[in-house]
C-alpha cells in the first residue's frame, strides 16, 4: 500500500468519525466547493441533514429565492487540490417550482424504454445524415463563454459531412425537451461489407469470446472502438469544443498517420449528452436530473440513448468530459472500486492511460494546466471512488470499456458565469477547451498503440463471464500503487430467477425489471415449462438470469444486494448502495451455486401480463403495489369511474368499468382480481396535489399519474392558489416559518382540511414549524446512505409494503401521539455506507427499532404522513413508489 495513500485514509478517518463530518469529497464530475481543502481532509462540520434540523430555516438551501436553486460555488483555484461536494447537495435539493421548463413537462410512461432504441444501422461508412438546423438562439449560454451554442452544431456537422468521407453524424435520441443528441462516428470509409464483417467481429467478441481470441483476422482487421461522452452536466461545456475540434482534425488531416489511425479506428463522440442544460447553463436537463446519476435507472432519454451507444460500439476506452475541479482530474479512481469489475483488466490500461493524458496536458503550458490529479494515485480511499455504477465511466466498464472520468481545470459556470469578465471567462474556456482536446487526443494513440492488448482485455472480460470464472487475486504493486485497500471483489452467484405467476410478488415489476436487465444488454431467458431449483418449484414462463454470460458484472451489480461498506472508507460521495432486486418490487431469488435444468428462450421483452381474472358481473380488485397500479388507479378515477379503498393498498373497481379495467391491464401490465363479495369501502377521488418537491419527486409523482402544481416557499408567498388542492407535499422548497401571512393563510387553510405528506428534513422542519404531528425528527449522519432493512407496522403504507427502504441522510422520529407505520429493523443496514455522527450519535445502532415512517391525526384536524425514508429517490426505488402513493391517497381522504 502506498504510503501517503495509507496516511491521509488514516487522516480522513479520524477526522470523519471524530468530527461527525459529511463527506470530505464528491463524484466524478462535481464542481469544487470554494477554497478546497486538501482532498483527504474531511471538513470538520455537523451533517447536512443535522444541521438543517437545527434551524428550520436551513432545512432547504433553496427556500424561497429562486436563484438559490442552483447553488455557485466560488471560484477554485487550478492547480489546487481538488474536493467534491456533498452527494446529496444542491441538485437534489433544486425546487422543482422554480424551473418553467420542469414545471410544464411530463414524466414519460413507466417503461423501462418508453422510447425508440437506437441500433448501430446495417450500411458502411460514411452514413451520413443531413441533421435538422435549429433556429438561433441568442440566449444559449455558451456563446458567452466564446463556445459552440447548441444550434450551430448540427450546421458544422452538416458542413463535415459534405468535406469528408470519414466523417458520418446521426440523432440516436432525444434529450427531455426534445432536441436531438448527435454521436459522430470518424472513421475510413468502409464498403457494406467491410462494416458487416466489423460488425460479426464486435458480436464474436461478446457471444463467443473463445473464438474471437483464436481469430487472427479480427486481431489483425478489427477497428478500435473509442467513445467520448461530452457535456452530460449541461454547465460544463467545453468538452463538447474540444470533442470538435478532434473530430475536425481528423476529418480534414492530410497526413499518412492520420489516415492510418482511421483505417485501424472507429472513433465515436456523443457531441453533447445534455443540450437542455447546455443552453440553460444548469447541470440537469430538461427535466432537473442529473443524466451521470442515471445510468443504473435508465429514467432519462439522455442515458437510454448513451446505453444504446455504447452497448451498440462496444469501445474498448472512452472518456466522459467534465469540470471544473481547479486541477485536471483523470481517472481511475479511489476505492472503494466496484466489486463487480474485472479490475485487473481495468485498471491495468486505465492508469497508463490517465498518465499520457497527464502528460499531455502538462505538455500544453497553459496556465493552470501544471499540475493533474490522478485520485488513483493521488487521493485518499473514499475520496474519489467508483464504487456505484450509476456515472457513465463506471457503468461503461460493465460494457466492456476502460472508462474515465475527465475533470477540466477552470470553473466559468455558476456564479463564476455571472461575476467574472467576458473576457476572462473566455481565457478560462479556451484553456478548458484546450485541455478537453488533449486528453482525447492522447486516449486516441493510447488506444491506437495499445491495441491489441485492450481487445484481448475485453475478450478477456468477456470470457470470464461465459465461464463463470472467479475474478482473479490482484496482486500488491500489480500497478503502481496498488494495495490491500484496492482490493474487492465477490462470489457471483450462479442464477437469479423471477418467477411468474403466484409466486410473483409483482407482475408489472417483474415484467419491468426484465425489460430493463434485457434493455442493458444483459440476457434473460424464459423457461420452456415448469423446473425446480433449491427445493422449489417454478412455473413454464419464469425468468431466468444465467450468470454465465458476458456481462455478469452488470447483471450483479444491478441484481445482488450490494455491501455494506461503512467499516472499509472514512466517507463516500454518492449512493453506495442500490439494488433493483430488493427496491423495484419484483420477487428475485438467488441460486448461489446451482442452474436450473431446463430448456429456455431468449428474452426480448417481457411477456404482457396484464389480465383481469373476475367475473364479468363482479366488482374487480387492485392492489396498490407498483407505480404501474396507482397509474391505473388514477387514469380510472381521470375517467370519471367510483373507486373504493377497503384498505390503504386495496382498490375496489365497479363490475361496469370491466372495459376499461381490462383497457389498462393491457397499457400497464396491471391484474385485477375479483373484489370479495359485499365490499363497501370508501369512496374516493384522485388527490390533486401542491408539491414542494425536488425534481426527480416531481417526475416520480408524474409518472404514477398524479395532478401536480409545483410550489414553494416564494410562490406561495406570491400569492399561488391552493383552492381546490387536497394534499400538500413537502421535501424540498418550502419553509413554514419563512412564509408571509398571505402564505401562510393559504397553507394554513389547506391544512384545516387536506392532508399533509413530507420527506427528509425540510418534510420534518415543516411538520415542526406548523405543529401538524408530535413527532421529533432525529438525523442519522448527513451522508449517510443505502438500502436498509425495514418492518411494517401501520395501515396505511401496509404489511405487505416490502420489507427494505432506502435512504440518503436517514430521519428517524421519536414520540407519541401517532401511528408508527414503518421501522427501521434491527440491523437496519443491507448495503450502503453509514457511519455515526459521533460517538453513538446518528448511525445505524441509534436508528435500530425508531419509527422511520410515521402518520396520524393533524392538531389542524388533517391527515399527515412523514417520511424519513427515500420512496423517490431519482426515480429508483419504484418498488417503493406505492407505499408514498398509498399515503397521498390517504391523506387526502
Amino acid at each position: 500500500m502506498d504510503a501517503s495513500r495509507a496516511l491521509t485514509g488514516l487522516c480522513a478517518l479520524l477526522l470523519a468519525v471524530g468530527a461527525g463530518a459529511g463527506p470530505a469529497s464528491a463524484a466524478p464530475g462535481d464542481p469544487a466547493p470554494a477554497n478546497p481543502a486538501p482532498a483527504q481532509a474531511a471538513p470538520a462540520n455537523p451533517a447536512p441533514a443535522q444541521a438543517a434540523l437545527a434551524d428550520p430555516a436551513l432545512a432547504d438551501p433553496a427556500l424561497a429565492d429562486p436563484a438559490l436553486a442552483d447553488p455557485a460555488p466560488a471560484d477554485p483555484a487550478p492547480g489546487s487540490s481538488t474536493t467534491r461536494e456533498f452527494g446529496n447537495g444542491p441538485e437534489r435539493h433544486e425546487v422543482a417550482a422554480t424551473a418553467p421548463e420542469i414545471r410544464g413537462s411530463a414524466a414519460t410512461p413507466l417503461s423501462a424504454t418508453p422510447d425508440q432504441r437506437w441500433t448501430p444501422k446495417r450500411q458502411g461508412y460514411p452514413r451520413q445524415t443531413d441533421l435538422r438546423v435549429y433556429p438561433q438562439d441568442p440566449t444559449d449560454k455558451s456563446i458567452k463563454l466564446g463556445l459552440v451554442p447548441y444550434h450551430e452544431i448540427a450546421p458544422r456537422l452538416n458542413a463535415l459531412q459534405d468535406a469528408s468521407d470519414r466523417v458520418s453524424a446521426e440523432v440516436v435520441g432525444h434529450s427531455a425537451l426534445g432536441r436531438d443528441l448527435y454521436l459522430v462516428t470518424v472513421t475510413a470509409p468502409e464498403s457494406a461489407a467491410e462494416a458487416a464483417r466489423q460488425d460479426r467481429w464486435r458480436a464474436l467478441i461478446e457471444d463467443d469470446p473463445r473464438a474471437a481470441a483464436r481469430d487472427r483476422a479480427l486481431h489483425r482487421g478489427y477497428k478500435t472502438p473509442v467513445w467520448i461522452n461530452a457535456n452530460i452536466h449541461g454547465d460544463e461545456w467545453e468538452g463538447t469544443d474540444g470533442a470538435l475540434r478532434v473530430i475536425e482534425r481528423l476529418a480534414t488531416a492530410t497526413d499518412r498517420a492520420t489516415a492510418s489511425l482511421l483505417r485501424r479506428t472507429r472513433f465515436y463522440v456523443t457531441v453533447t449528452n445534455n443540450p437542455d442544460g447546455r443552453i440553460a447553463g444548469t447541470r440537469v436537463n430538461g427535466a432537473g436530473f442529473d443524466i451521470n446519476r442515471d445510468h443504473a435507472t435508465s429514467s432519462q432519454p439522455e442515458s437510454r440513448a448513451v446505453r444504446d451507444v455504447v452497448i451498440g460500439t462496444q469501445p474498448l476506452v472512452m472518456l466522459d468530459e467534465h469540470g471544473y475541479t481547479g486541477a485536471t482530474l483523470i481517472e481511475p479512481a479511489t476505492p472503494p472500486h466496484g466489486q463487480n469489475y474485472e479490475y485487473d483488466l481495468y485498471i491495468k490500461h486505465a492508469l497508463p492511460n490517465a498518465l499520457g493524458m497527464e502528460a499531455a496536458v502538462k505538455q500544453l503550458g497553459l496556465p493552470g494546466t501544471e499540475s493533474v490529479d490522478i485520485p488513483f494515485r493521488d487521493y485518499a480511499p473514499g475520496d474519489w471512488d467508483d464504487w456505484p455504477p450509476i456515472f457513465t465511466p463506471m457503468y461503461a466498464i460493465y460494457q466492456g470499456a476502460v472508462g474515465h472520468t475527465v475533470e477540466i481545470p477552470w470553473q466559468v459556470n455558476r456564479g463564476v458565469y455571472a461575476s467574472l469578465p467576458v473576457e476572462e471567462l473566455r481565457r478560462r474556456s479556451a484553456v478548458n477547451t484546450a485541455v478537453a482536446t488533449a486528453t482525447i487526443e492522447a486516449a486516441l494513440t493510447y488506444a491506437d498503440t495499445h491495441r491489441a492488448s485492450l481487445l484481448a482485455g475485453q475478450i478477456e472480460q468477456f470470457r470470464r463471464g461465459w465461464a463463470g470464472a472467479p475474478s482473479p487475486r490482484i496482486p500488491d504493486g500489480f500497478v503502481p500503487g496498488f494495495g490491500p485497500e484496492d482490493r474487492y471483489s465477490t462470489e457471483f452467484p450462479r442464477a437469479y430467477v423471477i418467477p411468474v405467476g403466484a409466486g410473483q410478488r409483482s407482475a408489472p415489476a417483474a415484467a419491468r425489471l426484465v425489460d430493463h436487465l434485457v434493455a442493458h444488454d444483459v440476457r434473460v431467458t424464459k423457461a420452456r415449462r415448469a423446473f425446480s431449483l433449491n427445493g422449489r418449484r417454478y412455473p413454464a414462463g419464469s425468468y431466468l438470469v444465467d450468470m454465465h454470460q458476458p456481462k455478469r458484472g452488470l447483471a450483479n451489480v444491478l441484481l445482488e444486494a450490494g455491501r455494506d461498506i461503512s467499516a472499509l472508507v472514512p466517507q463516500m460521495y454518492d449512493i453506495s448502495g442500490w439494488s433493483h432486486r430488493l427496491l423495484w418490487g419484483a420477487s428475485v431469488d438467488i441460486s448461489r451455486t446451482a442452474a436450473p435444468r431446463v430448456s429456455t428462450t431468449p428474452v426480448k421483452a417481457a411477456s404482457a401480463v396484464g389480465s383481469v381474472t373476475a367475473g364479468k358481473r363482479r366488482d374487480l380488485a387492485l392492489q396498490l403495489r407498483d407505480p404501474a397500479d396507482v397509474r391505473a388507479t388514477n387514469a380510472l378515477l381521470d375517467l370519471g369511474i367510483k373507486l373504493r379503498h377497503t384498505d390503504a393498498g386495496t382498490v375496489v373497481v365497479p363490475a361496469a368499468a370491466r372495459p376499461e379495467a381490462a383497457a389498462l391491464a393491457r397499457r400497464f401490465g396491471v391484474r385485477f382480481s375479483a373484489a370479495p363479495r359485499g365490499s363497501a369501502g370508501t369512496p374516493f377521488s384522485r388527490p390533486v396535489l401542491a408539491a414542494a418537491v425536488a425534481a426527480d419527486e416531481l417526475f416520480a409523482l408524474r409518472e404514477m399519474g398524479f395532478e401536480v402544481r409545483p410550489v414553494s416557499t416564494a410562490l406561495l408567498n406570491a400569492g399561488a392558489d391552493l383552492s381546490g388542492v387536497d394534499t400538500l407535499v413537502v421535501s424540498s422548497g418550502l419553509s413554514y416559518a419563512q412564509l408571509t401571512p398571505t402564505g401562510k393563510a393559504s397553507v394554513d387553510d389547506l391544512l384545516s382540511r387536506g392532508g399533509v405528506v413530507t420527506r427528509g428534513a425540510t418534510g420534518a422542519a415543516f411538520n415542526a414549524a406548523a405543529g401538524l404531528l408530535p413527532a421529533t425528527a432525529v438525523p442519522g449522519r448527513g451522508d449517510a446512505n443505502g438500502v436498509v432493512a425495514v418492518t411494517n407496522t401501520g395501515a396505511v403504507i401496509g404489511l405487505d409494503a416490502l420489507p427494505h427502504a432506502f435512504v440518503y441522510s436517514p430521519i428517524w422520529f421519536a414520540g407519541s401521539g401517532f401511528t408508527v407505520e414503518q421501522r427501521y429493523a434491527a440491523d437496519p443496514l443491507v448495503a450502503g455506507h453509514w457511519l455515526p455522527t459521533g460517538p453513538g450519535v446518528g448511525g445505524p445502532d441509534q436508528a435500530a427499532g425508531q419509527a422511520s415512517v410515521v402518520s396520524g391525526r393533524t392538531a389542524r384536524g388533517g391527515r399527515a404522513v412523514l417520511f424519513g425514508t427515500e420512496p423517490l429517490f431519482r426515480a429508483h426505488p419504484k418498488g417503493l413508489y406505492a407505499e408514498f402513493a398509498r399515503a397521498l391517497y390517504w391523506s387526502a381522504g
